[in-house]
């Protein structure tokens, strides 16, 4: 059962408005208003043609939609902050949660698109991979910003990054510094209230760089890390350290946690990177479900959060499942995988109006 069911007479209030307000053409807050509309009005596969056919009655303005999304100049930036309040203003938020999306495509010429293995599936498929920021607002997640990857190749072929429009601001990120870069511009958009950031990214890259830089920066977090990763100050000579695994197997402390369950925890240390490059250790917990089956931990979760019992901690730690299946859920209902376009700009503004439509939908009817 999906967290919402799509139909024909979504209202969407004010949102285009706050959507939208910045643009100074009223041709261009239409056709916004009528993408969002399309997207949560048409069944099936959403192409600017049927979106158009559906919303005006006329598939010719399909090529009003297309130049909107791939050639209009508008910003994506101010209608994302606009989206966030939204969504913050609608309902309490439990988390920042960042979660990937892998959106398959054919041909090398879309930008960010490239060749990835996907441990899950066990199979390499050619795709974009997005990293995405959603409110966890309980019993729902809410998408509100995201990244595009781009491989080494768009960045420094000319060829390439003039083909798929990608800005000369653009630069070799790597994924843990666009997570972050998620969080930091959340945090901009919120005037500083924050929520614990949420995210399994162990499948992608290593967390260790972000762990340090959200602890530097005051954030709270809740990351999974592997059962490999070694743990010990820097007095502690490398080959003496011992793995989060074997730390919680030996000297972790079992909670329970209801329902016959068991949460193991063992309280550590979280090393920090601040924004002066100065280096900082402070509190913090790893933290596991324990398998009565195995006799041993689950999915391991480093935190700095420790005046909250590990119980509901590990709970927040199931928000990423969430926020994998909002992109799965976009995916089938909401046009996530059915942009018509392959440049930068053009993909951020799909997905920042599949994210608005989106969340109208989720939202309505959720709203205290």
């Amino acid at each position: 059962m999906h967290e919402t069911d799509l139909t024909a007479s979504r209202p969407l209030g004010d949102l285009p408005r706050l959507l939208f307000g910045h643009l100074h053409r009223s041709d261009q807050q239409r056709w916004g208003h009528v993408y969002l509309q399309g997207l949560l009005r048409t069944h099936g596969k959403k192409t600017v043609r049927r979106m158009a056919a559906v919303v005006t009655g006329s598939e010719a303005a399909s090529t009003s939609l297309h130049q909107f999304v791939n050639a209009s100049p508008w910003e994506w930036g101010p209608a994302r902050g606009e989206l966030a309040r939204w969504a913050a203003r609608s309902l309490p938020v439990r988390s920042w949660t960042l979660a990937p999306a892998v959106l398959p495509k054919r041909g090398s010429h879309s930008a960010g698109v490239h060749q990835r293995f996907l441990p899950e599936s066990g199979r390499t498929v050619n795709c974009q991979l997005g990293m995405g920021l959603f409110l966890d607002v309980g019993r729902a997640h809410v998408p509100v910003d995201w990244q595009l990857f781009l491989p080494p190749r768009f960045l420094r072929d000319e060829a390439e990054r003039d083909r798929a429009k990608i800005p000369a601001t653009a630069r070799p990120q790597p994924l843990w510094d666009q997570a972050l870069s998620l969080v930091r511009e959340m945090t901009s958009w919120s005037g500083g209230h924050t929520a614990p950031v949420v995210a399994d990214l162990t499948s992608l890259c290593d967390t260790t760089p972000l762990t340090q830089r959200l602890q530097g920066s005051g954030h709270s977090f809740v990351l999974a890390v592997p059962g490999q990763t070694a743990l010990g100050g820097p007095e502690v000579p490398p080959g003496e350290r011992e793995s989060a695994r074997a730390v919680l197997l030996r000297r972790g402390v079992r909670h329970p946690a209801g329902a016959g369950r068991q949460v193991i925890s063992y309280e550590t240390t979280v090393r920090g990177l601040r924004p002066d490059g100065e280096r900082d250790l402070g509190p913090g917990r790893l933290m596991a479900e324990w398998d009565a089956t195995t006799g041993r931990p689950g999915r391991i979760w480093l935190t700095n959060i420790t005046d909250r019992h590990p119980a509901e901690l590990l709970e927040l730690a199931r928000s990423p499942r969430g926020a994998r299946n909002a992109v799965r859920h976009m995916g089938e209902d909401f046009g996530l995988l059915d942009f018509e376009g392959r440049s930068f700009p053009g993909w951020h503004r799909h997905m920042t109006l599949v994210s608005a439509a989106y969340a109208c939908a989720t939202l309505e009817g959720m709203t205290p």
